[in-house]
């Protein structure tokens, strides 16, 4: 439950800028991932209680980024004065919150069944999730930029310096898929050890993980959209 102190506090965040509530949006994606990290070595080590735990942690993260969410929307319909267009905004705000979306979705798949396979597959999984975290903290250093940007009128070399950020994040998202491709193949030549509801329960796990970094994509290319529309 979250408490009307802590919706207040957004709300006046708001009042001073309307990019900070965006920034500490992709902050609280950026914790559910970073939760979901723990939980998938915790998975990985076989410790079912820690995964328990920490999808219980990511739930509360995800539902603080909601109430962030419809806070941004709420204010968005009064009258107040942006820099860019309100649509290109929402836009941009939708697959943002899928980030937490898919990262409470992936936590949730981990708590339904242990892992059963061979350890090149846990490194498989340990990989994939490194770069897929890699690739949300660099978004993260994407919206961060929106701050800067308002301070300088969007001035034309921090607007480069952003698009810049935006082509790192499409290139990272890129190694997530090679990775993640990578990885499916892998478990479907272990099927004879995994059986066929472990190729299923992991390959669906490798899916939503990779599902977390194309998110972090294309927020970021909806955010160049929303920069250059302005």
């Amino acid at each position: 439950m979250i408490k009307k102190e802590y919706i207040r506090s957004v709300l006046n965040i708001f009042a001073t800028s309307p990019f900070k509530p965006l920034v500490m949006h992709a902050s609280k994606g950026g914790d559910c991932v970073r939760k979901l990290n723990e939980a998938l070595l915790a998975y990985c080590d076989g410790d079912m209680d820690k995964v328990e735990e920490l999808n219980r942690e990511i739930d509360v993260i995800e539902h603080e980024a909601d109430v962030i969410k419809q806070t941004i929307r709420s204010e968005l319909s009064s009258s107040i004065m942006l820099p860019v267009h309100a649509n290109d905004l929402l836009n941009f705000l939708k697959p943002q919150d899928s980030i937490s979306d898919d990262a409470q979705e992936v936590s949730f798949w981990l708590t339904l069944r242990k892992i059963e396979a061979p350890d090149e597959i846990r490194y498989g999984f340990c990989a994939l999730m490194e770069k897929t975290l890699a690739t949300v903290e660099l978004y993260e250093d994407l919206v961060a930029t929106l701050g800067e940007l308002l301070e300088t009128s969007f001035s034309k070399r921090d607007v480069e310096d952003t698009l810049g950020l935006v082509t790192k994040v499409e290139e990272m998202e890129h190694q997530v898929d090679i990775i993640e491709k990578d990885l499916v193949k892998k478990i479907f030549r272990n099927e004879n050890e995994i059986g066929a509801l472990g190729v299923y329960h992991l390959a669906r796990l490798v899916r939503g993980i990779g599902d977390i970094a194309d998110k972090s994509e294309h927020a970021a290319d909806r955010l160049r959209t929303m920069v250059l529309r302005r």
